[in-house]
């Protein structure tokens, strides 16, 4: 996971790189658009623009109007939200590979414990434990190397490893958790900083002009916007991975339970 993070965080670096090359290219492409301006409000007011579901309502690509909303946003704003999507999403994938690895069939598993106290005892019950992967498969073999102390012994170290797994489940919610409280945070404290600047170049004009407030609103509410844009992304994996983890807590106290009643059965024999 630390690899991971060192990944993701370098890819974050080279990202806002990026975010300052396409600065400098919008800053180039400036003057030449403005000489355009005239010439494309002509143009389209005369011509006809097919819809496209992967361009906006100018006609842009996708691409080039998130890459301009995003420069609008101003790059000290956009930036730490993207970088909270960013280790936030990283968060993400690697408790789902996490927790997709720990997924197991428990009822084929319990049948082939049962079957292996049967045929060979507690050694070869705990074999097929190894063999295992899974939480489930994890605290079977830890009751199962403490028969020899008794049920008693067994169905503590059951429920004691049980809220170590769970612990391990839930490893990464408080990061996730933290980026999707965060991100709206960054968008509303771009929104007051732009709020203010606005306000300040009103101060200076010395008149209200509605192209200079409409302006600085739009871009003061586009880090708003990014921010609730990003804590819905994550809060959406957030409650998905907490669903996860809920079944799979669920299947370990049950399977629990049922080790207990197989050893138990075992015993009398």
């Amino acid at each position: 996971m630390k690899k991971l993070f060192l990944i993701l965080s370098v890819a974050g670096l080279l990202s806002l790189g990026s975010v300052n090359v396409f600065a400098q290219d919008a800053a180039a492409e400036e003057a030449t658009a403005t000489e355009e301006v005239a010439a494309t409000e002509t143009v389209t007011e005369e011509a006809d623009v097919a819809f496209n579901p992967e361009t906006d309502v100018e006609g842009q690509p996708l691409h080039q109007t998130i890459k301009q909303k995003f420069l609008e946003g101003g790059a000290g704003w956009m930036a730490p939200i993207l970088l909270c999507l960013v280790l936030g999403l990283a968060v993400v994938i690697e408790r789902v590979i996490y927790l997709n690895m720990a997924t197991t069939n428990t009822k084929k598993l319990i049948a082939s414990v049962e079957e292996a106290l049967q045929n060979g005892g507690i050694e070869a019950a705990k074999e097929v434990c190894r063999n295992t992967r899974g939480p489930v498969a994890s605290i079977f073999y830890q009751g199962l190397d403490r028969y020899e102390e008794g049920i008693d012994v067994v169905e503590k170290s059951v429920v004691s490893y049980g809220s170590v797994q769970m612990g391990q489940m839930e490893n990464g919610l408080t990061w996730i958790s933290l980026f999707i409280a965060l991100s709206p945070m960054l968008g509303f404290m771009g929104t007051v900083v732009g709020m203010i600047q606005a306000f300040d170049q009103i101060q200076a004009a010395g008149d209200i002009s509605p192209t200079l407030v409409a302006g600085g609103i739009k871009v003061a509410l586009l880090t708003t916007l990014a921010g609730l844009i990003a804590a819905v992304i994550l809060q959406l994996f957030y409650n998905y991975i907490v669903s996860k983890i809920d079944g799979l807590v669920i299947a370990m106290e049950d399977s629990s339970i049922t080790l207990v009643d197989m050893l138990t059965k075992y015993s009398k024999k």
